[in-house]
């Protein structure tokens, strides 16, 4: 069963030969309320770490014209943070490896300067002028201000099983390696955005947590999950619902695995999987994500002998963000990596060829991106 807590899952992988060239990274995301008005907005957090070998007092920018030609590779914690939707944006804040504190085992801990990320808070602050941004594309960000002081209570996990077990781990096999923790997570505390002040309210945060690590990125990335959904059955909200969905194309070594997905549903304390590496439950998978003038549209079809999961979501362009990231070996391959933290459509479960539900979904994060080499 995919609800197992494993935090050491969580502890920082960037050990070996991952310390030289490899990433890790916790991801946050959730819904908070304008303080004034009640307005929802989506916000993430993110605290990434890269090759912490070759760091030293100051962050190493892989973006650097000088640096790209010379084959300097990145090493920094970036704390990436931000919001989606009609004032998005996607804010850094750089440190060098001996300007942060990072505890070597489990339950993990990161801390910087004011930012600070465990299991169960996370505090921190980012500002970026124009000025700064244009003058340092190296940066890879937006302009603006945001602050947060949260506490997190991860409900229900999706452990992907034996791809992230620690003789994988310790092997290194996969390129990237995925854990959620708190694939159904709540928030509490509150959030500044350029100096408007939003409440997270823990039955209202509809939040999620997990991480990544490893040595490159998967082209197709997909992803997609939603703990805000509604049953058309009976019209209610699900309170002990969450579905996550992830991966593209799995390496193991130098051999790819095609058109794979990862997913779990966790329907109402009920679970269902669809686990390729669980080859027994014999997962077949199908999916179409593609780009049209104004949207990001994912279509995802999962089987095992037993369930049948069709997913649909769209995504509006205009609220979405191309977000950013460096590769260890300082190569930025991917150039639209589009993600979001709004996304809506719908999950239709079946069990034994009958339908369990069909699922409204809101508050959806989902990202998708490809690139060729």
């Amino acid at each position: 069963m995919f609800n197992k807590s494993d935090i050491t899952r969580d502890a920082c992988m960037l050990v070996g030969k991952q310390a030289e060239k490899g990433y890790d990274w916790w991801w946050h995301s959730f819904t908070a309320q304008h303080s004034e008005t009640g307005e929802e907005k989506q916000f993430f957090i993110e605290f990434f770490l890269c090759d912490p070998a070759l760091g030293g007092e100051r962050p190493v920018y892989g973006q650097l014209p000088g640096h790209r030609e010379k084959g300097i590779r990145p090493s920094y914690l970036m704390i990436k943070a931000g919001t989606w939707g009609k004032d998005k944006a996607q804010l850094h804040r750089f440190f060098g490896w001996k300007q942060i504190s990072v505890s070597a085992g489990t339950p993990f801990s990161i801390q910087a300067d004011d930012c600070m990320l465990d299991e169960q808070e996370s505090r921190g602050h980012i500002c970026l002028t124009e000025d700064e941004v244009q003058a340092h594309p190296e940066y890879m960000c937006d302009a603006g201000e945001i602050s947060w002081n949260l506490h997190i209570h991860k409900e229900v996990a999706f452990n992907v099983g034996y791809g992230a077990g620690k003789l994988f781990r310790r092997l290194q096999l996969f390129e990237m390696f995925w854990h959620a923790e708190g694939m159904k997570t709540s928030y509490s505390g509150e959030i500044t955005y350029n100096g408007e002040k939003y409440n997270v309210a823990p039955d209202r945060s509809f939040g999620y947590a997990d991480k990544n690590w490893g040595r490159d990125f998967t082209s197709p990335w997909v992803w997609l999950s939603s703990c805000d959904l509604v049953s058309r059955k009976s019209g209610k909200q699900l309170s002990d619902s969450v579905f996550d969905i992830g991966g593209g194309c799995p390496k193991v070594g130098p051999v790819a695995l095609p058109r794979k997905l990862l997913s779990a549903f966790w329907y109402e304390g009920r679970p269902y999987e669809f686990n390729f590496s669980k080859f027994w439950t014999f997962t077949r998978t199908v999916f179409d994500c593609h780009e049209t003038q104004d949207e990001i549209i994912w279509h995802v079809e999962q089987k095992t002998w037993t369930n049948r999961m069709v997913t649909d979501i769209r995504c509006c362009k205009k609220d979405m963000l191309l977000v950013n990231y460096e590769a260890p070996d300082g190569r930025k391959r991917h150039n639209r990596l589009w993600n979001g933290g709004n996304g809506s459509g719908t999950v239709k479960l079946y069990h034994l060829g009958r339908l369990v539900d069909e699922v409204i979904c809101r508050n959806t994060g989902c990202e998708y991106g490809e690139y060729t080499e």
